[in-house]
């Protein structure tokens, strides 16, 4: 089953690089994990429950250790789409010379935000299209930035299973 798994994960890598983005440009960055990245992103995740006292990173992150693989969507460096919306909270001038730096870099445009849901989207459908579990969970992009796994600006990690019980169900 892992070798299934890993196999639906890169399928799902594909999906997300295919997914259309704005204006055409990608800033979307895509990983797939195993192994001892994998082992590494949830032993960060459940010493980031005990850092912030918060139970939900050691539920996830054992979740993440329960799990065969993972795939990691983030947002990388990239400038505002030059349409001044404001959902951002700001104009895209300000937007570009802004940068605040907690779980998640930002501020980001929004823009580029729709395109990595859209690119997340279009991972989870060829996970479900293959029946391999999975779990949308900003946790574990927020553990993965601070595990030194991806320089995005924005990630989220979706891990993937495939047993007879999800793991992911009855949390």
């Amino acid at each position: 089953m892992k070798e299934a798994v890993e196999i639906v994960a890169e399928l799902m890598a594909l999906s997300a690089k295919t997914a259309p983005k704005g204006l055409g440009k990608d800033f979307v960055d895509i990983m797939v994990i195993t192994g001892p990245q994998l082992k590494k992103l949830g032993e960060t995740m459940i010493e980031m429950s005990k850092e912030r006292n918060e139970t939900g990173f050691a539920r996830d992150g054992r979740n993440v250790l329960d799990s065969m693989g993972a795939v990691l969507l983030g947002l990388r460096d990239h400038p505002a789409n030059g349409v001044d919306c404001a959902a951002c909270g700001m104009t895209c001038a300000e937007m570009t010379e802004s940068d605040l730096d907690g779980d998640f870099a930002g501020p980001n445009c929004m823009f580029r935000l729709l395109d990595l849901g859209i690119a997340i989207g279009s991972a989870v459908k060829t996970a479900s299209l293959h029946n391999v579990d999975n779990r949308v969970m900003y946790r574990v992009g927020v553990a993965a930035r601070k595990a030194g796994l991806m320089k995005s600006r924005v990630i989220i990690g979706i891990p993937l299973s495939a047993t007879t019980k999800s793991v992911y169900f009855d949390r």
